[in-house]
C-alpha cells in the first residue's frame, strides 16, 4: 500500500508499507522535541559524588559501603576502614585457626585442615577486592567509576535504563550472600556447639563465653570478607551492564533518519574509551582472583582426595560455601564481560546490515522506484531487542542523507577493527577466551586427580 500525500509547504511524503519489513523514505524529517520524563536524579549537580541524599539513585551503595566500612571519603572514615579490615579479614582468622580445638568425642575426624584451608583464599580475596576498592576511591568517585558524569549525553532510553540497573545490582548481591550467608550460619552453629576454644593464657572458660565470643567474630569475619568481594564483582557486573544500555542506545541510532556515520562513530569511540578504562580497572582484580581461585580449588581437590578420611558436614561445611561463594563472585564477572564483549562485536553485523539497506535503498530512490519490494527476511533485525535477530526491520532515510557511501563503507570498516569489549591486556574476555580458560582448568583437574590415583 502507498500513501502519496502533498503537503501545504510542498513537501512530499512517500511511504511505501508492506506486510513484512518496510522502509519508510521521507524527504524532510520532521523534529519534533521529545517530552522530558523525569530527569534521574544522577544528572542534577547538586547531588555531590561524597553526598547521600533521600532520592540519590546510588544512596544503597554509599550505605553499603558504610556498612562495610568501605567509606574513604573521609580521614575517620578510612581509619575505621583499615582497622576493620586488619581485623576481622587479618587478626579473627588468624586467632580462630590458633584456638579452636576439636575434642576426640567429636562425630567426625579433624576439620582444622579444612579450616585452614578456606581461610587463606577467603583473607586473600578481601585483601585483592579491598584494595581494588582503596584505589578506585583515591583516583575516582563513585560516579565517575560508573561513568555516571557524562549521562547527560546519552539518551533518554539510556539514562532510564540505568535507573533499573541501579536497582537490580543488589539483587545479584543478595541471590548469592544470603543462601550462603544461612548455611553458613548453620555450619557454624554445628561446629562451635562440638570445638572447644582454647588461649595460651589462664582464662577461665566458665567467666568467659569463648565459643560464643569467637562465633560471632567468625561469622562476621565471614560476612565481611564475603562482602567486600561480591561487592566489587558486583560493581563490575553493574559497570558492564551500564554499557550494554549504551550499546543498545547505539543500535537505535542505526534506525534513526537523523543520525548520520559521524554521529555513530562519535559515540562509539566515547563507548570504546569507557570500555578500554573498565578493562584497565579491574584488570588486575580479575587476574589476581582468577589465580587466588584456582590455587584455592585445586588445592581443596588435592587435600580431599588425598586424604581418607570421612567428609560431612562438619568438617566439610567451610570447604562447599567457600568454593560456592568464590565461583559464584567470579562467574558473575566472567558473563558481564562476556556479554558486553559480544554486544560490541555484534556492532559491526548490525552496522553491515545497515550501510546494506540504506545503500540499496537510495539505488531504488536514484532509480525512481516508488514501490519497494519486501525485503529478505535475512535483512530484519530489531535494535531494540537485544536477544533477538529475527523482527520487524525498519530504517527512515532523508532524501538529502548527507552520510555517502564512502563514509559508511569507513564506518564499517572502524568498527570491524574496533569491536573489542572488555581485554585483559589484549585479550578479549569472549566465549573463545571462557572455553580455553575452561579447558585450562579441566585438563589441570584431570592432571591433578590422575597424581592422586597413583600416589594413593
Amino acid at each position: 500500500m502507498i500513501n502519496n500525500t502533498s503537503t501545504t509547504s510542498g513537501d512530499t511524503i512517500i511511504d511505501a508499507h508492506c506486510s513484512g519489513p518496510h522502509v519508510t523514505f521521507t524527504k524532510e524529517n520532521d523534529q519534533s522535541d521529545q517530552l522530558q520524563a523525569n530527569v534521574p536524579l544522577l544528572l542534577q549537580p547538586s547531588y555531590a559524588r561524597s553526598k547521600s541524599l533521600l532520592f540519590d539513585e546510588l544512596r544503597n551503595f554509599r550505605m553499603s559501603l558504610r556498612w562495610c566500612a568501605l567509606d574513604h571519603s573521609s580521614c575517620i572514615g578510612k581509619t575505621v576502614s583499615y582497622f576493620v579490615f586488619i581485623f576481622l579479614a587479618i587478626i579473627v582468622p588468624i586467632v580462630s585457626s590458633l584456638s579452636i580445638r576439636v575434642p576426640s568425642s567429636a562425630p567426625a575426624d579433624d576439620p582444622i585442615s579444612y579450616n585452614k584451608l578456606v581461610q587463606v583464599p577467603e583473607s586473600a580475596l578481601a585483601f585483592i577486592a579491598f584494595f581494588t576498592l582503596f584505589r578506585f576511591f583515591k583516583r575516582y568517585g563513585l560516579r565517575q567509576l560508573l561513568f555516571l558524569d557524562g549521562l547527560q549525553d546519552d539518551s533518554l532510553f539510556v539514562r532510564q535504563g540505568y535507573s533499573r540497573e541501579l536497582d537490580k545490582a543488589f539483587r545479584y548481591l543478595a541471590c548469592i550472600l544470603l543462601p550462603s550467608f544461612f548455611v553458613e550460619l548453620a555450619h557454624k552453629i554445628i561446629f562451635f556447639s562440638t570445638v572447644k576454644i582454647w588461649l595460651p593464657y589462664n582464662i577461665s572458660p566458665h567467666s568467659i563465653p569463648l565459643n560464643s565470643i569467637m562465633f560471632v567474630l567468625v561469622l562476621a569475619s565471614w560476612v565481611y570478607r564475603t562482602g567486600v568481594f561480591l561487592l566489587v564483582c558486583v560493581l563490575f557486573r553493574l559497570t558492564c551492564e551500564l554499557q550494554i544500555l549504551r550499546f543498545e542506545g547505539l543500535h537505535k541510532l542505526f534506525e534513526g533518519c537523523g543520525s548520520g556515520a559521524g554521529v555513530i562513530f562519535r559515540e562509539h569511540v566515547r563507548i570504546k574509551k569507557q570500555l578500554s578504562l573498565t578493562s584497565h580497572r579491574y584488570r588486575f582484580f580479575i587476574i589476581s582472583c582468577l589465580f587466588t581461585i584456582t590455587v584455592s580449588q585445586f588445592g581443596a581437590l588435592l587435600l580431599v582426595l588425598g586424604f581418607n578420611t570421612q567428609k560431612s558436614f562438619f568438617n566439610s561445611g567451610d570447604l562447599v560455601i567457600c568454593s560456592a561463594v568464590q565461583l559464584s563472585g567470579f562467574f558473575l564477572c566472567l558473563l558481564g564481560a562476556a556479554r558486553i564483549t559480544h554486544r560490541a562485536q555484534r556492532i559491526v553485523s548490525i552496522a553491515t546490515r545497515w550501510h546494506m539497506n540504506v545503500t540499496s535503498a537510495f539505488a531504488r530512490v536514484d532509480q525512481g522506484k516508488n514501490l519497494v519490494p519486501e525485503a529478505d527476511g535475512s535483512l530484519a533485525f530489531n535494535a531494540g531487542d537485544s536477544e533477538s535477530d529475527s523482527s520487524d526491520f525498519f530504517i527512515a532515510i532523508s532524501s538529502q542523507d548527507p552520510c555517502s557511501f564512502q563514509t559508511r563503507q569507513a564506518l564499517v570498516a572502524y568498527l570491524q577493527h574496533n569491536n573489542g569489549g572488555i581485554t585483559l591486556f589484549g585479550f578479549a574476555l569472549d566465549r573463545g577466551l571462557l572455553h580455553t580458560l575452561f579447558a585450562f582448568e579441566f585438563s589441570l583437574g584431570m592432571w591433578i586427580m590422575s597424581k592422586v590415583v597413583v600416589l594413593s
